[in-house]
């Protein structure tokens, strides 16, 4: 992003005369004032003059290597930082300067050495940090499944092209190419037009010709990244503080960038053009990224307060009004550059840094999200969305399938390219559950899936309909497993996702054959039967389920057996409370006999005092008389049945 980086982090200086300045001063006044107006480019050339006639060089290699860094060429700025970091009381950010350059040249070792060298002097920089915690970084993210694979964009050209964001079929973009217009303004930065937005419209692997977006987004100075409502007619876009031919300043005469909105006019021309309230001419705000409910927007700034040279804030939007810009944090914000917000429509925000561990320069990184929205883990999308150089203006689809990123990795057409990718689909098993008698789906079926070593990975349980579903890696086998308390378990099957191309699943069905041993009280709706505290009579409540346990083994079930367990709460010693448990038992067992049930047919009845309860309600734990109440129970276990055959 060799025009873009102090574009989008600092500010954007609109050179001026500098003919005065260059006779005015010697070479060195005339160098550092073009890299103080961001002319790198002719900086470059004048530095270079100065080492040739041998004049303050060590001044001049230190500003050769910044400009470079500047304009992104961690190759020449290595030349020019080796030589810096020998100089005496170098200023110890050098040391970093140099370990950055080398790491984005996959110089990995040798970086380490400067790292530890600027880590020596003291400094206290939480970038170090987290380069260094993880030694193996650089060997993880390489080794990482790759779920991402680029593709190239017909639209790029020979210039700096960037940002594209796609809505209804149709790609916005920034690009420095000067199509159409009649007189050439070059950026000072690197002698490159300044940027504008265009159009292409997309049908699957087929674009149509680029074009200058319609309406009065675009001016003659700076126009970048941009994002559009769910409706698709308000866009948000980054632009010079430049509006209604008035171009703004701060008080260094430095011309930053803000962020507006535009609105599409019936003749699908952005119109309208609005200064958003939160801006401000002493810094740059720019990057803006819109939810999918259009309540918040997100955005790049270095504002004052910040946590490093550049961060990721987000301000709420309600119609025309905007709330105060609230700073993500220090989970997300380093001392270093964050950039390029983009939250997608499940909420996931996606965005650059150089301050957090990556490849090189700016990588693209992913947040990780609990069920409450909050950010649990921040994760580099690794190789080849990331490369060495600088990586950043992510867009993912709304089905997250395909989408674009930014960069100026080698290869490229040009400066800054645009690169598309297709992301792999999510590969899962699912399957359904049924009854093998009389095919009704099984709700609540257990499914345990285990890897090609026999380990269990995950469980679940199916839904109303018997079904369930779960992603799983491609080029691999698994263990399925299928069982029921109700039913006997089916033999294990293998899903196989080898060979799977072309497909995002595979199917794995079971039947599940009933087995004797049923809980046949749950299928008519029969429920524990429940005792007052202390006692062991059978309430009224418990008579009318008793009664019902009866009917169905004399009338319904006439040779099924069951099992009888008596529980307590936690209140009273364990002895008493197993006493108790039998007690209750007893009366049970006694109910049932009493209504004919054939003693021989209750093949156990038990006493099991407080030691299974149901909730948390142990001694010492406060709890609610009806939490309590749920402890007193009796329960019953279907050891075999028959039904009576009809006639």
């Amino acid at each position: 992003m060799k025009n873009l980086l102090k574009y989008i982090i600092l500010s954007v200086l609109i050179c001026g005369n500098v003919s005065t300045v260059m006779a005015q001063y010697g070479k060195q006044k005339k160098a550092d004032a073009l890299y103080n107006s961001f002319s790198f480019v002719k900086a470059i050339e004048t530095y270079k003059e100065m080492l040739a006639n041998n004049y303050n060089s060590n001044y001049a290699k230190r500003r050769l290597g910044d400009s470079y860094m500047m304009l992104r060429d961690p190759e020449n700025a290595s030349l020019y930082y080796k030589d810096v970091v020998t100089q005496p009381n170098i200023d110890p950010e050098y040391y970093l300067n140099y370990a950055l350059s080398l790491r984005a040249l996959k110089k990995y070792d040798e970086s380490a050495i400067w790292l530890n060298k600027y880590k020596e002097t003291g400094v206290v920089d939480s970038r170090i940090q987290k380069i260094m915690e993880d030694e193996n970084f650089i060997s993880n993210i390489y080794q990482v499944k790759q779920q991402y694979f680029s593709k190239p964009v017909p639209f790029n050209s020979e210039l700096s092209d960037f940002g594209a964001y796609e809505k209804n079929g149709v790609v916005t973009f920034a690009s420095s190419r000067d199509k159409g217009v009649g007189i050439k303004r070059t950026y000072t930065w690197n002698q490159q037009p300044f940027l504008d937005l265009f159009q292409v419209k997309h049908d699957g692997d087929n674009y149509t010709e680029a074009n200058k977006i319609e309406g009065d987004v675009n001016t003659k100075f700076h126009e970048g990244q941009v994002t559009v409502s769910k409706d698709g007619k308000t866009m948000f876009f980054t632009r010079n503080n430049y509006l209604g031919s008035k171009k703004g300043k701060d008080a260094n005469g430095t011309n930053n960038l803000k962020i507006y909105r535009a609105t599409l006019d019936k003749d699908n021309k952005w119109t309208d053009i609005k200064e958003l309230p939160f801006n401000n001419n002493n810094y740059s705000v720019g990057h803006p990224s819109l939810s999918a409910d259009g309540k918040t927007l997100y955005f790049a700034s270095d504002m004052p307060g910040g946590k490093g040279k550049s961060d990721i804030y987000k301000v709420s939007v309600n119609g025309d009004s905007y709330g105060k810009p609230e700073n993500l944090g220090d989970k997300i914000n380093t001392e270093g550059n964050e950039l390029f917000p983009f939250v997608h429509n499940d909420g996931n925000l996606f965005f650059s840094s150089d301050g957090l561990q990556g490849l090189g320069q700016l990588d693209i990184f992913t947040t990780v999200l609990d069920d409450n929205g909050n950010i649990q883990e921040i994760i580099n999308l690794g190789m080849p969305v990331n490369s060495p150089m600088d990586d950043f203006s992510f867009f993912l689809n709304d089905a997250g399938d395909t989408g674009y990123i930014s960069s100026n990795r080698e290869g490229g057409m040009g400066d800054d390219d645009i690169y598309g990718f297709d992301r792999i689909p999510l590969f899962s098993v699912r399957g359904t559950v049924t009854d093998a008698i009389n095919h009704q789906p099984i709700k609540d079926a257990k499914i345990v899936i285990k890897d090609k070593d026999g380990i269990q990975i995950a469980d679940l349980v199916t839904d109303e309909k018997g079904k369930y579903k779960m992603n799983i890696d491609r080029e691999t086998t698994y263990t399925i497993e299928a069982s029921h308390m109700k039913y006997q378990p089916e033999p294990s099957k293998i899903a196989d996702s080898r060979n799977s191309k072309g497909k995002n699943e595979i199917v794995v069905d079971f039947e599940l054959d009933p087995v004797q041993d049923v809980d046949i009280l749950a299928d008519v709706n029969i429920d524990n039967i429940y005792f007052d505290f202390d006692k062991q009579n059978i309430r009224n409540d418990a008579a009318v389920e008793l009664d019902k346990i009866a009917e169905m083994m004399l009338v319904t079930y006439p040779s099924m057996e069951i099992e009888i367990g008596s529980h307590t709460d936690s209140r009273g010693s364990f002895k008493y409370n197993e006493a108790l448990g039998i007690r209750r038992a007893n009366s049970t067992y006694e109910y049932l006999v009493s209504r004919g049930i054939n003693p021989n047919r209750i093949k156990k009845h038990e006493g099991f005092g407080e030691y299974n309860l149901v909730n948390d309600c142990k001694d010492g734990v406060d709890c609610s008389e009806t939490a309590h109440q749920l402890n007193r129970r009796s329960v019953f276990k279907v050891l075999s049945m028959q039904r009576m055959a009809e006639k």
